[in-house]
């Protein structure tokens, strides 16, 4: 297989990578750089061990002091994807002040995230489909938004700002219409207007949770 990337260089040798991390800290952002590259462009099953340390800048026994195996790889990868949702979306799940305005502001995070990580997004899940192990990783990231969303939802009926309805199956539901969205938009090129995905978003997550909010002006207007 052709190297990973162009024109050839290593990961080591990038100078975007700080000169306080220690060498150790280095190597494994290499490597986790190099499997980024990859999958920009090609899918989970076309990579190797071998080809990704080529890329990386070191040896295949290197790989081992860091992961398991590319499952753990892409496990770590997806660790990354999670903590941006989880920190973008602090204004809602946070309950400090409008709702709706929270939600509004965490979706433009998760749209964010979306577009800068959506190839890891539709890496995972495509591998998830013919993989028993990423399938596993897939949906324990899917269920941990599942439960954080479901549980913010059930706190908001509680205090009568959301309709009675049961929560974890409407969670599920908009969770996984999230994913399949960021997927089909940033997942490969060329990507979808992000102005319009995060309208849709708002559209359809604003008229379950709370109906009775106006749709800001970009989102009426589409």
């Amino acid at each position: 297989m052709s190297d990973i990337g162009s024109p050839r260089r290593t990961h080591l040798a990038v100078t975007g990578l700080s000169p306080r991390l220690s060498k150790s800290e280095r190597t494994r952002a290499a490597i986790l750089d190099a499997a980024r590259e990859f999958l920009r462009l090609r899918p989970f099953r076309e990579l190797t061990v071998a080809e990704l340390m080529k890329s990386a800048g070191a040896s295949r026994a290197t790989f081992y002091q860091y992961f398991n195996d590319l499952h753990g790889l892409m496990a770590t990868l997806l660790d990354e994807v999670k903590e941006g949702i989880v920190t973008g979306a602090q204004p809602w799940f946070s309950e400090v002040g409008d709702p709706a305005q929270g939600l509004r502001h965490s979706l433009a995070a998760l749209v964010a995230v979306g577009a800068e990580k959506g190839f890891i997004l539709r890496a995972v899940s495509d591998a998830a489909t013919q993989d028993a192990r990423l399938e596993d990783v897939w949906e324990g990231f899917i269920g941990a938004f599942d439960e954080l969303v479901a549980e913010r939802i059930a706190r908001d009926q509680a205090l009568g700002l959301i309709a009675p309805f049961e929560p974890s199956a409407v969670a599920r539901a908009l969770n996984r219409m999230d994913a399949a969205t960021l997927i089909q938009a940033f997942g490969r090129p060329p990507m979808a207007d992000r102005g319009a995905v995060l309208a849709a978003l708002e559209r359809i997550w604003l008229s379950t949770l709370y109906p009775d909010t106006p749709l800001s002006g970009n989102v009426q207007g589409r």
